[in-house]
């Protein structure tokens, strides 16, 4: 039972990260650290370079066919990783 001014350790930090305002940039980074279990094996491994800056993701994959896949699943991506992270964290996917 929690008495006055306690909180979890989950609403602790939640309540750090909004406090100094960077809540966004840890979900960012926890999407990027956590691609492959996210994405897939496979898709994770022909994933040469990753990043996020401006709500975009920025991917650039080995493969051209997977490239191609991945564009026409835009929007499933977008909502998957916004899923993950619980707030929007990506507006769009960008293919270097």
């Amino acid at each position: 039972m929690k008495k006055g001014n306690e909180h979890s350790l989950k609403e602790a930090v939640d309540l750090l990260l909004e406090t100094y305002k960077i809540k966004g940039k840890f979900q960012e980074t926890a999407i990027v650290a956590h691609w492959e279990e996210i994405m897939g094996k496979t898709i994770a491994s022909r994933t040469t370079e990753l990043f996020i800056k401006d709500k975009k993701l920025f991917l650039k994959l080995n493969s051209s066919v997977l490239r191609n896949e991945l564009q026409m699943a835009r929007q499933k991506i977008i909502e998957l990783l916004n899923d993950r992270a619980g707030s929007e964290i990506i507006r769009e996917v960008v293919f270097l």
